[in-house]
C-alpha cells in the first residue's frame, strides 16, 4: 500500500500544480494487475476526482503524456532508476519459413540523453547458436563468438523498431524531441481509451491507445513500408507489474497485419546495475584503436 499512498499524495500535489491538469489526479496509482489490493477508506476519499475547470472539454496531448509518465514512475524516478539495467526472458517468434522458434535473451542497456545516445546489448541463445546484437554510437552490429558481423537489413529494422515504436518512446518524448498529438477519446473492446500520436524527429509515427482508467499503454500501432509493402504492426502490453517503483509490462505481443509474429515474456528485470562500456563496443573497433 506504500506505493499507492505515495502516488495518491503526489496526485494531490499535481492537481495543485500548473504543470499537469486534473487528468492525472483522476487515476489510481499503478498496482500489479494480477494482485489487486484493497484500498483504505481514506484513500478512496482522496481519489475523488476534482472538478474540471469550466470549458475544459478534453485533455491536451501533453496532459495525457505527462500523466502517463507520472503513473509509470514520474520522470525523475524513471531517469534515475532506469538509467541502466538488465532484462531477461524468453521470445517466441514466427520465422520467415512459417516455423515457430523459441529463444532466451538477456538485454543490457545504458540510457543516454536520448535514443541516439543509448547503448543496448541483446544476447540471444537458441539451440543451434548464440549471438548478440549491439547498439551503440548510433549504429547496430552483431557479434558471434567474439567476431563482429553486419546484420541483415530486416534484422536491423526489427531491432530498431523496438526503440522507435515503444512505450519508452512516449515516456521520453521530450528528451527525443518528438511531437505528440491528441487524436480522440475512443471506446474499443469495452475499454475507454485516449488515442494519441507521437511523431519523432525522423517523421516516424506511432499511435498509442491508453486506458483512461489506469493510464497504462494497452497497445500501440505503426506502419512500415521499408520492404516496399506497407505492413501495419500492433504491439500489445499485458501483465503490468510494479518494479523498483516503476511500471513494467512483463508480456508483450507483436502482430503484423493482425497476425501474431512474436511474443516476449520477461522473467526478471533489474534496474540500477553498473555496466561496463566495453559490453557495448565493437571488438574490431577496439583492436583498431587500442
Amino acid at each position: 500500500m506504500l506505493r499507492s499512498s505515495l502516488a495518491l499524495i503526489a496526485l494531490c500535489l499535481l492537481f495543485l500544480s500548473a504543470t499537469l491538469s486534473p487528468l492525472a489526479a483522476q487515476e489510481k496509482a499503478p498496482t500489479p494487475e494480477k494482485t489487486p489490493t484493497k484500498e483504505k477508506p481514506q484513500e478512496k476519499a482522496q481519489e475523488k476526482p476534482p472538478e474540471k475547470a469550466s470549458g475544459d472539454k478534453s485533455p491536451t496531448a501533453e496532459q495525457i503524456a505527462e500523466s502517463v509518465v507520472f503513473m509509470y514512475g514520474t520522470r525523475a524516478v524513471l531517469d534515475q532508476i532506469r538509467r541502466n539495467g538488465v532484462e531477461r526472458g524468453r521470445i517466441t517468434r514466427l520465422t520467415p519459413e512459417g516455423k515457430t522458434e523459441e529463444l532466451s535473451y538477456e538485454r543490457r542497456f545504458i540510457r543516454g540523453a536520448d535514443f541516439s545516445k543509448d547503448k543496448v546489448r541483446m544476447d540471444q541463445k537458441m539451440p543451434s547458436m548464440e549471438y548478440s546484437l549491439i547498439y551503440g554510437d548510433g549504429r547496430l552490429w552483431g557479434l558471434i563468438n567474439g567476431s563482429a558481423f553486419t546484420p541483415r537489413q530486416d534484422t536491423v529494422d526489427n531491432f530498431m523498431a523496438q526503440f522507435w515504436h515503444s512505450i519508452d518512446a512516449l515516456l521520453r518524448y521530450k528528451e527525443n524531441g518528438s511531437t505528440i498529438t491528441y487524436i480522440d477519446k475512443d471506446k474499443q473492446k469495452g475499454l475507454d481509451l485516449y488515442v494519441m500520436d507521437l511523431t519523432d524527429k525522423e517523421n516516424r509515427q506511432t499511435r498509442y491507445y491508453i486506458s483512461t482508467k489506469t493510464l497504462h499503454v494497452l497497445w500501440l500501432e505503426y506502419q512500415d513500408s521499408s520492404t516496399g509493402i506497407s505492413i501495419k504492426y500492433t504491439r500489445t502490453f499485458h501483465d503490468y507489474r510494479a518494479t523498483q517503483n516503476t511500471l513494467v509490462p512483463y508480456r508483450s505481443v507483436l502482430l503484423a497485419d493482425n497476425k501474431q509474429i512474436q511474443e516476449t515474456r520477461i522473467s526478471n528485470v533489474t534496474f540500477g546495475l553498473k555496466l561496463e562500456d566495453s559490453l557495448f563496443q565493437n571488438p574490431e573497433a577496439q583492436a583498431a584503436n587500442p
